[in-house]
């Protein structure tokens, strides 16, 4: 990888290597954390709300993540975020009470969704990582380096969902209690992310601090970048409405509708964040083909039909196999959508503008696993994935119509403006 100087390609692979342990660690965590919340005695409207809980509070948390980073570092909030998934997780260790969780999940959200797509192990931790990954591209290498980093997340996520097996090997061969076998999972936590810490450290940044007259802002939030921010984020609110009715719960779906052991939906996790990680690798070559947004919206329209036909499935294995199928599409559009925003927005301003577009797919994820909990306990465990597939498809579709004809900068054929001058 032929990356800008040598200290940006050493400063990529600390970030790349960073984002695989954090990728690895939420991966089992995510996998485990509605079953653990369940074996703790909790209904599954309550199990729902402490989902909710976790996505409201780094909604809100995000788009002040990229704010801040923006303003005094990007540096520091990931290291800030490092120690507060610390706090998260010890807290998880030592205490089980609601109240407890309700709290760590207000300061990490770790566990609820938190392995991002296809087990990358984004979270709270994306907008930031995403600007800061960004000052180490050119234009013409940015998808590739954002792909090759989803990747990486996505095979550590891979390895880590096995590891969500840990529990049941406890329990079975060492005669762990259930709660108690859960509990090294989250220790395991604690200690990734303490090296985490360790790592961002070490990372060069030179920041320049966000300084604007108001007159300038406004000139900023007329300007056809901000346009296309604020449309992507309108959309993201719709697609993550659906989303959040189906993968926040989907383990806790696959335990109820089939009853299945923690070390096959470890495996089945496996399976779909490899299969993901194998649509980052092509996605930039494809997009390069065919188009970023043909390639964004194809992809993942064909995953929406997949999520509609789910409920279908009579069996767990053929369940998984739609599963995994369903991750090789669904999240292709990942690292290009990160991508194509980094590239359209001024250099200054990427902390924010992927906190916007985060918040805005964060949001609507705080309200659906609260709905998609009751209407799992109140009408059928199939509702909210035929709901939630319909509201992607709808995404998809306005995507394209709304994004067909613009084209980032490295797919401009006439001599590009610079888009931070």
């Amino acid at each position: 990888m032929r990356l800008i100087g040598e200290n940006f390609q050493r400063d990529v692979l600390v970030l790349m290597a960073s984002r695989a342990v954090r990728a690895f660690a939420f991966s089992y965590l995510s996998v485990v954390f509605a079953i653990y919340l369940a074996q703790l005695g909790f209904s599954t409207v309550t199990v729902g709300l402490v989902f909710s809980t976790g996505y409201a509070t780094s909604a809100l948390l995000t788009a002040l993540w990229g704010y801040l980073a923006d303003r005094y570092g990007r540096k520091k909030i990931l290291i800030l975020l490092a120690v507060l998934t610390i706090i998260s997780n010890l807290l998880y260790l030592f205490f089980s009470h609601l109240i407890f969780i309700l709290i760590a999940e207000s300061i990490a959200a770790v566990g609820v969704g938190s392995s991002g797509a296809g087990g990358q192990g984004g979270g709270p931790f994306n907008p930031v990582e995403q600007a800061l990954l960004a000052e180490k591209c050119t234009p013409q290498n940015r998808n590739r380096i954002f792909a090759t980093n989803a990747c990486v997340g996505s095979i550590m996520g891979s390895l880590g969902a096995l590891v969500s097996a840990l529990p049941q090997y406890l329990q079975q061969r060492h005669g762990w209690e259930i709660v108690t076998s859960y509990k090294p999972l989250f220790a395991m936590t604690v200690l990734f992310s303490i090296g985490i810490i360790f790592a961002y450290a070490s990372i060069d940044e030179h920041h320049v601090p966000r300084q604007r007259k108001a007159a300038e802002r406004q000139a900023i939030k007329r300007s056809r970048n901000f346009g296309i921010v604020a449309k992507l984020a309108m959309l993201g609110v719709v697609d993550n409405l659906g989303a959040g009715l189906v993968s926040p719960l989907l383990s806790y779906w696959f335990f109820l509708r089939f009853g299945v052991e923690l070390k096959s939906l470890g495996l089945t996790f496996f399976l779909s964040y490899i299969f993901a990680a194998c649509s980052f690798l092509i996605a930039p070559t494809i997009a390069r083909h065919f188009g970023v947004v043909k390639t964004m919206a194809v992809s993942h329209g064909m995953a929406s039909v997949l999520n509609i036909l789910l409920p279908f499935a009579p069996t767990f294995s053929l369940a998984a196999g739609i599963t995994v199928a369903r991750s090789f599409l669904a999240y292709m559009d990942s690292p290009l959508r990160s991508s194509f925003v980094m590239g359209v927005v001024r250099p200054e301003d990427r902390g924010s503008a992927a906190g916007i577009t985060t918040l805005s797919r964060q949001v609507p994820v705080a309200v659906s696993p609260t709905i998609s909990a009751y209407l799992m306990h109140s009408f059928s465990l199939s509702v909210p994935i035929f709901l939630g597939g319909f509201l992607q498809l709808i995404n998809d579709f306005s995507f394209y119509f709304l994004f067909r004809d613009v084209k980032p900068p490295e797919e401009q054929t006439a001599k590009p403006q610079p888009v931070t001058a």
